[in-house]
């Protein structure tokens, strides 16, 4: 009887421990990262952070391999992989804090979240969807202080947490239904400009179809409803009207497009 009690911890010790690191790859945890939430209105600056990050190499590769439309030259990207490998290591070797800003902070981690999503494209290029590349979301691929975040976990434990909803419209998960990859990179004396910006752009984007009565909308709309709130309310539709240029009956049900995940190429 003792031996099947030990067994049986044993066994729910080992669920619990498989569980929170499932839990952690799917991104229901932080792993230990700062997640500051924005209060208010988020402003551009650098002035209050403990660490201003350089992405002025991942601006310059943006700028050289996306197009204005935001495809991307993957072939021209792995001519350059010093370039981008040096730009990884360095984002790499900081391990934010809850002395960075959260303007810091959103920087930081959609850049870091954009380009090791172009890294693993080209760690498996020629591909035709990233969906084909077995565990690019859950798997610990990331580096950072220490610990190996997911693609995932960068988005939903992290990212997600810091209570911005615009951050969907930044992050680009290599899909032609993907709001676009900037070609430029995100900075803290910038982002509230950038994430209205991007909001804006994928709003009014073919990736929707906006009428008044019957509009039909990316599923990112359908994925993540809960995060698009006004007034503290979840309300999609309210918070598609603050950027769109057609606006939606407030009773009107959406309906929500099929996602291409083929690749972004150019």
């Amino acid at each position: 009887m003792k031996y099947i009690l030990k067994r049986l911890a044993f066994v729910l010790l080992a669920v619990s421990v498989a569980s929170c690191n499932l839990f952690s790859a799917a991104g229901l945890s932080s792993q230990g990262q700062p997640t500051k939430e924005v209060e208010g209105d988020l402003t551009s600056t650098t002035a209050n952070s403990a660490v201003n990050v350089d992405h002025s190499q991942w601006d310059k590769l943006l700028k050289k391999y996306v197009d204005e439309t935001g495809m991307v030259d993957y072939k021209g990207f792995q001519k350059d992989r010093a370039q981008l490998n040096l730009y990884l290591q360095n984002l790499s070797s900081y391990d934010p804090t809850n002395e960075w800003s959260v303007q810091e902070l959103l920087a930081y981690y959609i850049n870091l979240y954009n380009a090791y999503t172009v890294d693993a494209i080209l760690q498996n290029y020629p591909v035709k969807s990233i969906k084909d590349i077995s565990g690019v979301w859950t798997k610990g691929s990331v580096p950072v202080g220490g610990r190996e975040l997911s693609l995932g976990g960068i988005e939903n434990g992290i990212l997600r947490k810091m209570d911005e909803p615009r951050i969907h419209f930044a992050i680009n998960c290599a899909s032609i239904s993907c709001p676009k990859l900037l070609n430029e990179a995100y900075t803290a004396s910038k982002i509230n400009e950038q994430l209205e910006m991007a909001t804006r752009e994928f709003i009014n984007s073919d990736k929707n179809e906006i009428t008044a009565k019957t509009p039909k909308v990316s599923s990112i709309f359908d994925w993540y409803k809960s995060d698009y709130k006004v007034d503290g309310r979840t309300d999609v539709i309210g918070f598609i009207n603050k950027y769109s240029t057609t606006e939606i009956n407030p009773r009107a049900t959406l309906q929500y497009k099929d996602y291409n995940w083929n690749l972004n190429e150019q």
